[in-house]
Formats: structure tokens, C-alpha cells, sequence
């Protein structure tokens, strides 16, 4: 049987992306989309695909109730992307969510809810191979490396600050310990904020310009020795869409909130 989705965010950079995935796919099937600016147009006719003829609604709310669903794709903005979640999950739906700027307060109440209603929900920050490697090799670094900080790049046009990569890894990494600092915060002279933000015991620092995709750093220091481990995104948005579609096909396989796409991959 097709898996059947609803997707948020469709016609945006990643999200058309990952539409016209769906549409060769053999097991998945897109029932409705969100897109304010497309809302009342059919989806194929917006991106030119045939086989897309789900119709676009205004909210999540709206497709949600129009057109049953097994899974919902958040793939929207930072300022409606836990509404979009919540009410996915109270229409019995599991969740994948990949927009970016979820706190970890927006991250505990939807885990409360998903054990609620016996829902999977998939939080994954990037989709990309490279940001799961990454993730993973700088778990194993901090077991042996105290101190790290994170610089988190993006273009310009994007307003969440630090993005969700850079907060899904300093929230890994926070379980295994905090960074430690030979000078504290607080004994900075001068402008404390060059430091960095600190985030669930990283310090990271977010820089926004023209030039850039998505890009992640992490580097660990020692007495005269470093490692620095550095994910970089091209212009396509093709690294995304193979790891979202794996989302969609595990996320009913589980019960609860899990963050990362690795926690769905034999690594």
C-alpha cells in the first residue's frame, strides 16, 4: 500500500524538491500541499508535473482535514512549523519534520504528545549524508575532546539563527558533556557576545552571507593539536530529498520523538 502524505512547504527550495521525488516514486503518494502563495492551484500545475494533481491549501490545518494522510512533511518556517506538527499529531498522523529553528522546549512538548497519541515523529535538521557523518563523528570526538565550539553558515536571507543543524548537533553533543571553557564567559573582557551564543553547552556562532547555502564546523581543540570536521552544501537541493525519503518510509516505525536521521539508519 502507497504511503500517503501531505506536504508542507511544497513548493519552496527543498520542498518542490522532494514533491517531484515523490511523484517517480512507487510507494509514496502526495495527497495534498501547503503553500500560502500557491493555496487553491493544483500541485503539478505549479511545478509543471502530471503526476502531482494534489491540490495546495493556505494551512496545514486545511490539507490536514481535506485529504487523510499516514504521514505529514513539515518542511515550512520556523514561525508555524510547531502548530503544523501539533496538528498533524492530533489528527493521528505521524510527522516528519525538517524546517529548522524548533527549540528544544518546541522539541519536548511535541515528544510528549507523540507518546500520547502513539505517533512517530522524525526531527532531522538536514537531511544531507554528509550532516549525519558529521554529526556522528563529533559525538565520538567529544568522548575524548573537551573543548569545541560551532559555527553555523548560511545565506543571507535566512532568519533563524543558529539553524537547525547547529542546534541539533550542540543538543547531541550535550549528552555526552558540556564544553568546557578555560576562561568562563562571565571573565571575558570586553564584548562578551563575540563569543558565541551558548546552547545547551556549545558555544556556536552563527555567521549569514551572501555566498553561502548551509554550512556546519565543528572544531575541537587540545594543546597543540585540533580537528575540525566541516559539512558543506551545494546549490541543489538533491543531498535533501534521498534522506527525506527515507524519513517518510521509517517514520511509522517507531513511537515517540527521535532527532536525527541516523536514529533511523544501521550506523
Amino acid at each position: 500500500m502507497s504511503i500517503r502524505i501531505s506536504l508542507a512547504g511544497a513548493t519552496g527550495w527543498a520542498g518542490s524538491a522532494l514533491a517531484l521525488a515523490i511523484a517517480k516514486s512507487n510507494d509514496i503518494t502526495l495527497v495534498s500541499a501547503v503553500s500560502r502563495t500557491h493555496a487553491r492551484h493544483s500541485l503539478g500545475d505549479v511545478l509543471d508535473e502530471p503526476l502531482l494533481n494534489c491540490p495546495v491549501y493556505a494551512t496545514a490545518q486545511e490539507a490536514l482535514a481535506a485529504h487523510p494522510c499516514d504521514i505529514f512533511f513539515e518542511f515550512t518556517k520556523p514561525d508555524v512549523a510547531k502548530s503544523n506538527v501539533l496538528a498533524a499529531l492530533q489528527q493521528g498522523v505521524h510527522v516528519v519534520i525538517g524546517t529548522s529553528g524548533l527549540t528544544d522546549a518546541d522539541y519536548a512538548e511535541i515528544a510528549i504528545i507523540a507518546e500520547q497519541r502513539r505517533l512517530g515523529v522524525l526531527a532531522v535538521g538536514n537531511f544531507a549524508l554528509t550532516v549525519v557523518l558529521l554529526q556522528k563523528f563529533s559525538e565520538i570526538a567529544a568522548r575524548f575532546i573537551p573543548q569545541w565550539e560551532i559555527i553555523d553558515y548560511a545565506h543571507d536571507g535566512k532568519k533563524d539563527a543558529p539553524s537547525g543543524t547547529a542546534r541539533e548537533l550542540a543538543y547531541r553533543l550535550s549528552n555526552i558533556r558540556p564544553s568546557e571553557l578555560t576562561i568562563p564567559l562571565e571573565q571575558t573582557l570586553g564584548v562578551v557576545e563575540t563569543r558565541g551564543a551558548r546552547l545547551t553547552g556549545s558555544q556556536i556562532h552563527s555567521i549569514r552571507l551572501p555566498g553561502y547555502t548551509i554550512s556546519a564546523e565543528i572544531i575541537f581543540g587540545m594543546p597543540d593539536q585540533k580537528l575540525t570536521i566541516r559539512h558543506d552544501s551545494g546549490s541543489s537541493a538533491q543531498p535533501y530529498v534521498d534522506g527525506a525519503l527515507l524519513a517518510i518510509r521509517k517514520v511509522n516505525t517507531f513511537v515517540g520523538l527521535r532527532r536525527g536521521l541516523d536514529n533511523v539508519l544501521d550506523l
